[in-house]
């Protein structure tokens, strides 16, 4: 009968009567009626996978940015605006589901739909950059109304088979690849350097499938994230699961970003057996070395230094620092804070010289920057402060990624050292005298580039704020900036005063400090 069914299947809708009968004497009614009955079903089963696909297709979003980023050596500018084309899905509610580094920056935003040539004016909704997804909309009435939303599905098994939609680069039509699910465990999201799950996939994926959805049973199962090559062309792939989408539609549902909770506390491995012993642990304990508690955060006060934790809410922490989320899943345990939202309660099980005790801190969100260098930021105005000449700037992720793609390599070793120092209250943040503009104010320093200052006439620098108010509040005739390694810069405070609108005029520079560094009036 299968022979029979493919040849049934591949004659012409025009067959003649007296092929049928022909068909019927040979092998009689009863079998014909019965393989032409299986024909049609095969052709409505083939025709409905068509209809989804097509469905699918429909909802797939293509979207074009034009965005222009701050200039972390010249504060005061923007750099040349790049256009830009990502990957999108269209979600519940007239949303379209997509990457944060797609509209990041972004001063303009379109949506095309498939097999449409027309683009659509879009917005952002909702931006979660260490998440990297965003979401955006169109306001024209019509966009949504062709467009069936698709939902949210689970996280794939592994070697389970995936298709990824988008537009990648090199051609203007949908792309549809299939690849097998390889790897699900905690990566370095390339955006912005949080470390959250990631699933990989061996599907190809380019720049332009960014944002694109991973698709299982004609459901969203992860959204195509910028691989850690940096945008290279590979045949290897990473996406946002869907534990974390969720999250982050949460998250949006009141607009206002809270993010993923921080305890305040960090941890090293505990594999080896004398550690355990000076910790108070059997040799077949198990858990994580609490390093660093951080003053001011839910830990504070709960946690110490040298406790050992050995329980996330439900998940026992094994001496790696992973947590088993099924019977082929491993991965670090701060998925389990990750999975928590502001304000709820995570149960933290630990050990201290042996005795075993349970906590409940709350989630609540993590602070600005536990790093003396601040973590990289979007769609935000850069700040800075000219004094005497001297452009001052904060130390952050933005300005050393603007050393170009090799910044590990080619931006100053002083900058990226601080990346290992960890702040408290007396020193959250570094200030960087990073370039001079030269006049007679700062003669003898015009050489000088990149230059960390700790101290204002003696007093600690705690932050970039109370570097710029220390400088505005001045009384001292001159002011006298140092560094830890006793290096000193003077400048004559009332020269200062006089010089700076002439400097400011003389390198075409607006203003002489960032908007909203002061507070006026």
């Amino acid at each position: 009968m299968t022979n029979m069914l493919k040849i049934l299947s591949s004659i012409p809708a025009l067959a003649t009567f007296s092929l049928i009968r022909s068909a019927a004497s040979t092998i009689g009614l009863p079998m014909l009626v019965a393989c032409l009955l299986a024909v049609s079903g095969m052709a409505a089963a083939q025709a409905t996978q068509i209809e989804e696909l097509r469905s699918i297709e429909d909802s797939v979003i293509k979207i074009y940015t034009t965005q222009s980023a701050p200039d972390y050596f010249t504060p005061w500018r923007l750099l040349n605006p790049r256009q830009s084309s990502g990957s999108g899905a269209v979600i519940s509610g007239n949303r379209i589901l997509t990457n944060a580094h797609v509209v990041a920056d972004a001063s303009y935003v379109q949506a095309q739909k498939h097999n449409d040539p027309q683009r659509y004016l879009a917005r952002v909704t909702f931006v979660s950059h260490e998440a990297d997804l965003a979401l955006i909309t169109v306001d024209d009435p019509g966009f949504f109304s062709d467009l069936k939303p698709l939902p949210i599905g689970d996280l794939p098994d592994p070697l389970q088979e995936v298709s990824v939609y988008g537009y990648p680069i090199g051609g203007k039509t949908l792309s549809i690849t299939k690849g097998i699910l390889s790897r699900v465990e905690q990566q370095v999201y390339a955006h912005a350097g949080a470390f959250l799950l990631a699933g990989q996939i061996d599907a190809a994926i380019n720049p332009g499938n960014s944002g694109g959805p991973v698709i299982v049973n004609n459901e969203i199962v992860g959204v195509v994230m910028q691989a850690n090559s940096g945008g290279r062309a590979e045949n290897l792939g990473y996406f946002v699961p869907p534990s974390i989408v969720r999250h982050v539609l949460r998250d949006s549902e009141d607009g206002r970003l809270d993010g993923f909770p921080d305890l305040g506390f960090r941890t090293q491995t505990l594999d080896s057996p004398a550690a355990k012993r000076a910790y108070g642990l059997e040799k077949d304990d198990d858990g994580v070395l609490i390093i660093k508690v951080f003053e001011d955060s839910p830990a504070y006060g709960i946690l110490q230094e040298n406790d050992v934790i050995q329980k996330i809410d439900d998940y026992a922490i094994a001496d790696d620092g992973s947590i088993k989320l099924s019977d082929d899943l491993l991965t670090d345990y701060k998925h389990a804070i990750d999975m928590h939202h502001i304000g709820e309660e995570i149960e933290i099980t630990y050990s201290r010289q042996g005795v075993q005790t349970t906590a409940k801190l709350a989630a609540d969100r993590a602070m600005m920057n536990y790093s003396l260098v601040r973590g990289e930021t979007f769609d935000q105005i850069p700040e800075y402060y000219i004094y005497g000449g001297v452009l001052f700037v904060p130390l952050n992720m933005n300005l050393i990624k603007r050393w170009g793609n090799d910044w590990s390599r080619s931006a100053p070793v002083s900058l990226l050292q601080a990346r290992n120092e960890w702040t408290s209250p007396e020193r959250r943040e570094l200030v960087v005298a990073l370039q001079v503009l030269a006049a007679d104010v700062n003669l003898g320093y015009h050489d000088w580039r990149n230059w960390i200052v700790n101290y204002v006439n003696g007093e600690p620098i705690r932050d970039f704020k109370h570097f710029a108010d220390l400088i505005r509040n001045n009384e001292a005739d001159d002011v006298v900036l140092e560094n830890d390694n006793g290096y000193q810069m003077v400048i004559n405070h009332d020269d200062a005063i006089a010089s700076e609108q002439s400097i400011l005029q003389q390198y075409r520079v607006p203003s002489a400090y960032s908007m909203g560094l002061f507070s006026e009036g």
